[in-house]
């Protein structure tokens, strides 16, 4: 006579079933947990960075001993830059003179760290920069510095708001390249952009000494044969000469 083939309770498949299930929701349950543990981890580190961006620019201005090293190596200038006429001409009878702007380097006067050229209507030529001043507790030899950062050209039938642009607002001036090496990129960026704000509100930066001398614009009457010159005077304001091009 065969032997019976053994046969599994019908109880005891309910309970494995049941606990295959159970396992089931286990899973998906510890998975979703994880997920959203991963995702609150990640908005709460997102939130610091924007809460460090958003007090960074204190730190960067304040005690800052690399900044105060950057800032002395501000040298005092006594020129910024120079422009020429390439050529005057009518233009349906309107006089209109392409000139070429040229940014020197610091402490180099030969060098050239910028050069561009503009069309503008009429002759008479308007160059505007903005001029930032450093307190003395902000420069490590206890010294007061300036920045001189390139704004925009305009001609005398030109509004402002119409300029042609020099430096790129909010970058790092190209005469001012590798100053502040020192300080991490974050910092390298606030600093600049603060600075470059001071051009729409000069006070942003008061509380810190800082000072930012706007709208600093000369003009002349250009004519060709001649270079004009942008000195740094006595007193830390630019102002243009003419000499002849040899």
């Amino acid at each position: 006579m065969a032997e019976d083939t053994p046969q599994i309770a019908p109880q005891t498949e309910t309970v494995v079933g049941a606990f295959r299930r159970w396992r089931r929701r286990w899973f998906w349950r510890l998975a979703l947990g994880l997920f959203l543990l991963g995702a609150a981890v990640g908005i709460g580190i997102w939130q610091s960075g924007v809460w460090r961006v958003a007090t960074t620019l204190s730190d960067v201005l304040n005690e800052n001993k690399e900044l105060k090293a950057a800032l002395s190596r501000l040298t005092a200038e006594d020129q910024i830059g120079y422009a020429k006429v390439l050529h005057q001409e009518e233009v349906d009878g309107q006089l209109v003179t392409t000139i070429r702007f040229v940014e020197t380097a610091r402490g180099e006067m030969r060098r050239q760290v910028l050069q561009r050229e503009y069309t503008i209507p009429g002759n008479v030529v308007h160059f505007d920069a903005l001029i930032v001043r450093f307190p003395p507790q902000m420069v490590m030899d206890g010294e007061a510095r300036a920045l001189y950062l390139w704004r925009r050209i305009y001609g005398e039938t030109m509004a402002p708001e119409t300029a042609y642009p020099i430096e790129s607002e909010g970058s790092e001036p190209v005469r001012y390249a590798g100053l502040l090496d020192g300080l991490p990129v974050p910092q390298r960026t606030l600093f600049w952009d603060a600075i470059w704000s001071l051009a729409n509100d000069p006070q942003r930066l008061a509380e810190h000494g800082i000072r930012a001398v706007y709208g600093n614009a000369v003009y002349t009457r250009m004519e060709p044969g001649l270079i004009y010159v942008f000195r740094i005077g006595a007193t830390g304001d630019f102002y243009v000469e003419s000499i002849p091009d040899l």
